[in-house]
């Protein structure tokens, strides 16, 4: 959520810092704004709305000619959407001091009623404008640099940050800093930037650093410099963006999630290839020893949103190959819980980004408990990676969208590969039953390149169903798990009322929500629970539902109650949550679009939440 982009260069910066922004326009955000220094000094410029309305605006008060500047996304916290709590926020009474801020401020009310006793007035509601004035305030009438009084600054605040700076003081710099949330640094040739996400700058530089916690930044044409907490300076490692621009552009589709939709073959076949050797899984990369796999008598997975139904889903099918107790735990509340965490545990952390606050949180709680941290993330060194014991890359590329698709595809894979590891080590499956496995996941992309074939139908089942106001979506175990990622996904996108249950719940109390016309989407891929889910589905039409089943191609059952009946292709039942999701991305994807909704950028959501 919000989005950090700053330049600094010979040539004209406006439009690498829009185009910048609008790079970041998937991490969510209601205003948008602009500080560069210009010959009239430094200006703002922003406004609550799109970027489209921010560039409306910088064109109708006679542009910005600059060559540094920085811009902002907001996703509103402190004080509602406005063109006045957006950033950037200027500092001090003469405005020498510009400041764009991702994150949370805890202790901004105490330093806002410090600050307004030696005189500063405030414009806006927001934390941020408490950060704009402290750096004013400790930077005036003082001969250090701005970056060692960015560095006195944080030393003040507690929370979480990601700043960018700007001082009238050195018009062609910018000082960069951050705890608990993403940034990076673009290494150009004379010229660097900053971002919250390589998007921003993959336009301009394939070269990055990225900033550790507590880290302040200098950020000049000809070079950069980085401080630790103590304002030594240290070096960096410099990475290498390794996936092309047009991987996170739309590639001739009509939005985001559809290309995506349509890209998880690959994304599964990304993760699965590269770990399957000989028929059997491995995982030199993760550091995580096949003693201290054999120890492990309970597995935490933490996650939130889709990595969460993810993490039910690895529940399911590592207890059933493993017989290992694991937990699924929503991370925001694993911390609150008071968890029992014993050294020889092991904790699965899931997040797209890597940067998801409460996840990252619950991880370093697991951590100094002693367990072994392994965490399944798609973005290369983000916080979780770099601080988990052991780490699994997904690869599934950049996932644009806010609606997570084939980056949920590949966490699933990544899940059924450890429970495929782990069966082996812990002995309930032999050498032979490990490659059969192996050729399961292996086929699984093809499986999903079939199942995407329904396109066509899901968007005509869209077309039927687009003006329900309420759905229900309804399975057992495994497909408990798959129906719950199924109604995030169509709540998500397309602001209707959903809800995913247990079908066996469906009697004590959620079938009086049952109208004529409810749509109930059922899911039965499981074997031995047919009878039962068809049993559900004939309480619901009894009651007046229409019914969607989801179901395998062998699916034996009656299915004549059921208006459509999706059928997937032949796999192995523990898998079915990689096909059975396919359908019902297509299903919310086609809705969103029938209703004429911004399916990439649904409102009030974010794709990378940083803050708890």
């Amino acid at each position: 959520m919000c989005g950090i982009v700053g330049f600094t260069g010979r040539e004209g910066a406006l439009p690498i810092l829009i185009r910048g922004l609008y790079s970041l326009e998937y991490r969510g955000y209601d205003s948008a704004g602009i500080a560069a220094f210009t010959k009239e000094g430094l200006r703002v410029i922003k406004t609550r709305g799109r970027i489209k309305n921010l560039e409306d605006k910088i064109i109708a008060e006679g542009g910005l000619d600059c060559t540094c500047g920085i811009g902002h996304t907001r996703w509103a916290t402190h004080g509602g959407p406005s063109d006045r709590n957006s950033h950037p926020h200027l500092g001090g009474k003469e405005g020498k001091v510009a400041v764009v801020h991702n994150g949370i401020i805890e202790n901004y009310l105490e330093l806002r009623q410090r600050l307004e006793a030696h005189g500063y007035e405030f414009h806006s509601e927001t934390d941020t404008e408490t950060v704009a004035h402290l750096i004013d305030y400790l930077h005036t009438g003082r001969r250090e640099d701005l970056a060692m009084t960015v560095l006195k600054a944080v030393g003040r605040l507690r929370g979480s940050y990601a700043l960018g700076v700007v001082s009238m003081d050195n018009p062609e710099e910018i000082v960069a800093a951050r705890r608990d949330n993403p940034l990076v640094i673009g290494l150009g040739m004379g010229e660097n930037m900053i971002a919250s996400d390589i998007t921003a700058i993959i336009s301009r530089t394939r070269k990055y650093i990225i900033l550790d916690d507590n880290e302040v930044a200098i950020v000049r044409p000809d070079g950069v410099v980085v401080m630790n907490e103590f304002g030594d300076e240290v070096e960096k490692e410099i990475h290498t963006v390794t996936w092309d621009l047009s991987a996170a552009e739309k590639g001739g589709y009509e939005h985001f999630m559809i290309k995506e939709i349509m890209e998880q073959p690959q994304a599964v076949s990304s993760t699965v290839r590269p770990r399957v050797q000989e028929g059997a899984v491995r995982f030199e990369e993760l550091g995580l020893t096949e003693d201290r796999l054999r120890k492990a008598k309970y597995i935490h997975i933490i996650g939130c949103g889709s990595a969460l139904h993810a993490g039910m889903v690895g529940k399911h099918v590592i207890e059933s190959m493993c017989r290992i107790r694991c937990s699924a735990t929503v991370a925001s509340e694993f911390r609150y819980e008071n968890p029992i965490i014993s050294p020889d545990d092991l904790c699965i952390v899931i997040s797209q980004s890597g940067e998801t606050a409460d996840t990252l949180a619950a991880m370093r709680l697991a951590k100094e408990a002693g367990a072994f941290t392994l965490a399944i993330v798609n973005v290369v060194s983000s916080t979780i990676a770099r601080e988990a014991d052991g780490v699994l890359y997904t690869w599934a590329g950049p996932e644009i969208s806010v609606a997570t698709t084939k980056a949920y595809s590949a966490q699933l894979s990544a899940l059924y590969l450890i429970a495929a590891n782990l069966a082996r080590i812990c002995g309930t499956i032999d050498a032979q039953e490990e490659a059969h496995i192996c050729d399961e996941l292996f086929a699984l992309s093809d499986r999903i390149r079939q199942t995407l074939q329904c396109k066509e139908q899901m968007q005509y089942e869209a077309s039927l169903y687009a003006n329900r106001t309420h759905v229900f979506f309804l399975g057992r175990g495994l497909d408990y798990a798959a129906a719950l990622e199924a109604s995030l996904k169509l709540k998500e996108i397309s602001y209707i009322h959903s809800e995913a249950y247990a079908a066996g719940e469906l009697k004590h109390g959620t079938i009086s929500l049952i109208e004529e016309g409810t749509l109930v989407v059922a899911l039965a891929t499981q074997p031995a629970l047919y009878e039962k889910t068809v049993s559900n589905i004939r309480e619901v039409v009894a009651r007046g539902a229409a019914v969607i089943l989801v179901t395998t191609e062998d699916f034996d059952g009656d299915a004549s109650q059921c208006q459509q009946v999706i059928r997937l292709p032949k796999c192995q039942s523990m898998f079915s949550a990689s096909l059975s999701i396919v359908p019902l991305q297509l299903l919310a994807y086609y809705v969103s679009v029938q209703l004429g909704l911004d399916v990439d950028k649904p409102r009030n959501l974010a794709k990378s939440v940083t803050v708890e």
